[in-house]
């Protein structure tokens, strides 16, 4: 076996063992270690998958597209363990969990990792499907750990929602299998991702076209995309803080991922509809919804879920718009919004065990009370606006110079739904950071490396770009077409 295949095999066994331990380690201080140490693990196995790749089998796969996720993912998923191990501390210790909540809550996290990565790795589009709602469930699980009537209620929302989202997912696929049948024969083959799309120029286009419409409303439903996105917020709301990082970073990334690759098939055969007009609609018209519904929020976690919503609603754009420099555009805007919200879920998560509350109204004065603290959320909430110098203004300013050469009045409607969000952003960054304290704990310093580390990445790719990034970013951006 070579490192390549020792390296995407690990990504999957590494949470995978781990979520069997962590199930049994009834010591929250091991636990939480444990958990952090897994990930970490899991990220340097995926590290090594950007120096050789494995070679291609039936079950997985790694190319420059699922390269770009599972790198992002892992990534993710080690900070917010790192964040996690002192938020969930703090959590235990209030006595809003209890040792039998966090060995259910360490087991379920590398559930979801090892789900996130099954699914990115996967090479046949029904395990791929398999992991999606793997995923979906665990999350589902976590978000109601709290069990309070709020938080049950989100959950059980996620859980409906989510599972009429997957089962349109699961007949897309189906439908996919059914077009490739007669072409490929029946059997594993006609689900197997290389063999799809080398074969698909010659699928029935009219059975992919109906695919590719459940697919859409499916895994739509998991980004989070306008009218797609009711349980999202809910979900953010009342699960815990580490679970909206993981959902805003990892989970909508991992739906989209899904659905792109579905988009390279149906760009494949020329008889197949055009799917840009469709993600491009749906992609606006979250983009502005979010940023109406912005100014309506009370409560700080509710409104950056809705902030979710209008930045992947930015990226579906980017894809559905397509060509070179919108795709290119769209990869930094995903991959800057990731870092860049679990960065500001991981502030609001100190800021909410700091001064007790999740509620704007009861949150002032940030600047006096916690300094360290109130400077790193200023400085993601700029970065999330969409400032210069950070990574997503770059992003932001790629996708609307391609839209203004190619179709200006699109990019008329993208410009009115940033600035309808920034200035709900500025708004409440002015609540939170001014005006007479509320009266808040101190946040230990060492807790806010997570975060920092995230904005010194986002503001590194804002200024500068490494070439070897560059010529990947671009060689994905190739693919998608």
């Amino acid at each position: 076996m070579s490192i390549a295949d020792a390296a995407v095999m690990a990504v999957l066994v590494i949470p995978a063992l781990a979520a069997g331990l962590l199930a049994f380690l009834p010591n929250y201080r091991i636990g939480a270690a444990v958990n952090v140490a897994a990930a970490l693990f899991t990220f340097l196995a995926a590290a090594l998958l950007l120096l050789q790749r494995p070679a291609l089998d039936h079950y997985l796969f790694i190319d420059d597209l699922n390269n770009v996720f599972i790198t992002l993912t892992t990534f993710v998923g080690f900070t917010t363990s790192v964040f996690s191990a002192s938020y969930i501390a703090h959590e235990l210790k209030i006595g809003r969990l209890t040792p039998i909540n966090l060995r259910f809550y360490h087991a379920m996290y590398q559930t979801l990792m090892f789900a996130l990565n099954l699914a990115l790795v996967a090479n046949n589009i029904g395990l791929m499907w398999v992991a999606v709602e793997i995923a979906t469930l665990t999350t589902v699980l976590m978000v109601g750990i709290y069990r309070t009537h709020e938080a049950l209620e989100a959950a059980w929302k996620y859980f409906i929602l989510g599972s009429v989202g997957i089962a349109l997912a699961l007949f897309g696929t189906i439908l996919v299998y059914l077009a490739a049948q007669p072409v490929i024969g029946a059997g594993f083959d006609s689900m197997v991702w290389t063999t799809l799309v080398a074969r698909a120029a010659t699928f029935d286009a009219g059975i992919l076209n109906l695919a590719f419409i459940f697919l859409l409303l499916g895994y739509g439903t998991k980004i989070g995309l306008a009218p797609l996105h009711a349980w999202l917020p809910d979900a953010h709301a009342e699960g815990p803080t580490p679970i909206s990082a993981v959902l805003s970073g990892l989970l909508l990334n991992v739906a989209l991922y899904a659905l792109l690759r579905f988009k390279i098939l149906l760009a494949v055969n020329p008889n197949a509809i055009a799917p840009a007009p469709l993600m491009v609609i749906m992609g606006l018209v979250s983009l502005v919804f979010a940023a109406f519904m912005l100014y309506r929020r009370r409560d700080i976690k509710r409104f950056f879920a809705y902030s979710s919503i209008e930045h992947m609603g930015i990226v579906t754009f980017a894809f559905g718009l397509g060509g070179a420099l919108a795709n290119f555009a769209g990869l930094l805007q995903m991959t800057m919004h990731s870092l860049t919200k679990s960065a500001i879920f991981f502030a609001v998560g100190h800021i909410a065990q700091a001064k007790g509350t999740q509620r704007f109204a009861q949150i002032h004065g940030l600047s006096e009370s916690n300094p360290s603290l109130a400077f790193a959320f200023a400085l993601a909430v700029v970065a999330i606006a969409g400032l210069p110098p950070f990574g997503i203004f770059k992003a932001e300013f790629l996708l609307a110079t391609s839209t203004f050469a190619r179709e200006p009045w699109l990019a008329a409607i993208f410009g009115f739904g940033l600035l309808i969000a920034f200035g709900a952003l500025i708004i409440r960054l002015q609540d939170v950071l001014f005006g007479k304290p509320s009266p808040s704990e101190a946040i230990p310093m060492a807790t806010l490396f997570p975060l920092y580390a995230h904005l010194a990445i986002v503001l590194a790719a804002g200024i500068y770009l490494p070439q070897p990034l560059v010529r990947w970013f671009e060689a994905v951006a190739k693919m998608l077409g």
